[in-house]
């Protein structure tokens, strides 16, 4: 069955993650996303490697599947024209150059609004569309440390810690996604069916991912520091060492925690007055952690795992990448997702996080090759195959890879 953004026609102006990370979600839920780039270069996520496999970028591939790539020469009349006729087509255009980009194509939102009253305009930045910082520059790293995200995330005794993926990137790509579908929800009640512009930024998704951590600093007016892998308000609720592993252990709750206590043989816990309640477990965890450690170094991770999973306590395996993919509720929620690639016959792509029971998302086009689909789309808005072949599809690259950005 299509998807539920099926007939939803989207021109992505974006490149490098966290635009293609929105349109790439919308393109899963039915999208027709037409993926605008560069002649000669295109997305500059295109040369980002190695892995390259069979010639493509690996980091490519995997968050641009579902999207037909489309070459325009933006600094070129006819490229213009054709983003024009494009805009006036669609049902949303997604666009993360600077601020400013926009307004020198002459498709700010009031001009793309002009010829599509009913567009949904999708800016994403780093710093959003105005303020300060809105002009300045901006990568993942910049906004996990600029965020917050960054510096709570480390041991206490080390210095702040990137995390292992480009949550900045990601989030605001998420964010910006629900805002799109928020904003067709909303025109599809609208009697005049109007669009609306959204700004969507990488600080804003990251501040907003600061959630409790946030409400301990407005309710104390200190900024909370580093815990490494311990929660902040719960214990034991860490990673510990095994034998021969790591595990994750959450006992959230006192009869968890009396659970956890009785599974692994440390019902001396129990009758210790410094672990009696969980906020006098979280004062004295230095201890806590160190009696629990000392116990768990003298078992394996599969047999941590089975006391506690017999007993209902939540626990698991610190995986690998290869672990993760291998787990038997990995495989079976589909995760390493089959992608077929007219260069990459065993391309696998990152599998769905949800299902819908009607309108569940699939795989229609693969992460597209530069430029693939051009005389399709062309055609498609009513361009003939003399006006096609006149179009300059390849122009020099650009030194930067970064186009009009």
């Amino acid at each position: 069955m299509p998807g539920p953004l099926s007939g939803t026609r989207v021109v992505d102006l974006t490149r490098a993650l966290a635009g293609p990370y929105c349109t790439l979600l919308l393109g899963d839920m039915g999208a027709d996303v037409i993926k605008i780039e560069l002649p000669g270069t295109g997305d500059e996520t295109r040369q980002w490697g190695p892995p390259f496999v069979a010639g493509e970028s690996s980091y490519f591939m995997s968050v641009n599947r579902n999207k037909r790539s489309v070459t325009l020469d933006l600094k070129s009349s006819a490229g213009t024209e054709a983003l024009r006729r494009l805009t006036r087509s669609a049902d949303v255009l997604v666009e993360n150059f600077r601020p400013g980009t926009m307004e020198r194509l002459r498709l700010s939102y009031a001009q793309a609004a002009e010829l599509n009253p009913s567009l949904i305009f999708c800016s994403v930045s780093g710093f959003g569309q105005s303020g300060p910082r809105s002009r300045q520059p901006a990568y993942d790293a910049i906004l996990q440390g600029m965020g917050g995200i960054q510096f709570l995330s480390g041991e206490p005794d080390g210095g702040p810690t990137r995390m292992g993926v480009p949550i900045a990137d990601i989030t605001a790509g998420m964010f910006a996604a629900f805002a799109v579908a928020s904003a067709l929800y909303w025109r599809e009640r609208d009697p005049q069916r109007r669009g609306q512009l959204i700004d969507a930024s990488m600080l804003g998704g990251q501040v907003a991912l600061l959630t409790y951590q946030a409400g301990r600093y407005f309710a104390t007016g200190g900024a909370p520091g580093r815990i490494g892998n311990r929660h902040a308000s719960i214990a034991p609720y860490e990673m510990f060492k095994t034998s021969d592993g790591y595990v994750n252990i959450a006992a959230a709750n006192e009869p968890m925690w009396q659970r956890f206590c009785r599974a692994l043989d440390l019902t001396d816990l129990l009758a210790d007055p410094r672990f009696a309640t969980n906020p006098e477990r979280v004062e004295h965890r230095s201890e806590l952690s160190a009696a629990i450690e000392k116990r768990l170094l003298g078992l394996s991770m599969a047999e941590v795992i089975e006391r506690l999973e017999k007993a209902e306590v939540p626990v698991g395996a610190v995986y690998d990448l290869a672990q993760v993919f291998a787990d038997p509720q990995s495989e079976h929620l589909g995760m390493a997702l089959p992608t077929r690639h007219p260069k990459v016959p065993d391309l696998r792509t990152t599998g769905f996080p949800f299902r819908l029971s009607e309108t569940g998302p699939e795989v229609r086009y693969p992460p597209p090759l530069l430029g693939e689909h051009t005389t399709e789309v062309l055609r498609e808005l009513g361009y003939t195959d003399a006006e096609i072949a006149a179009f300059v599809v390849e122009a020099p690259p650009s030194p930067s890879g970064r186009g009009l950005g």
